[in-house]
């Protein structure tokens, strides 16, 4: 049950993001819950299983799943908010466009 609320404020605080600068709000929400994922499943996996085969980690061979749940939490938060602030300071740090014409000084002179 706390994995779909924080599956809700991941989205939300893409989707807020992505509308404070005109981007894709759903596409960016759905890319935050899947930043989510990946570091809970992939990333937690990958060092936790190094970790297991060098047998610095040898107790969390016969450990429930729900115990490897709460190890997984951390990494998929951390990288949720990596990627929510590489993606802020990329949008600020980018100048938007001007939608108006290449010659506008031109034209409001004459």
């Amino acid at each position: 049950m706390i994995g779909l609320f924080l599956i809700y404020f991941i989205g939300k605080m893409f989707y807020e993001l992505a509308h404070e600068h005109d981007k894709s709000r759903w596409g960016f929400a759905i890319l935050g819950v899947v930043s989510y994922y990946a570091g809970s499943i992939m990333l937690s996996s990958f060092i936790i299983g190094v970790l297991i085969v060098m047998g610095y980690l040898t107790f969390l061979e016969d450990v429930n799943s729900f115990v490897f749940t709460l190890i997984a939490l951390p990494f998929g938060i951390l990288t949720s908010v990596i990627t929510y602030k590489t993606l802020k300071a990329y949008w600020e740090r980018r100048p938007t466009r001007n939608n108006e014409a290449l010659d506008n000084d031109l034209i409001q002179q004459q």
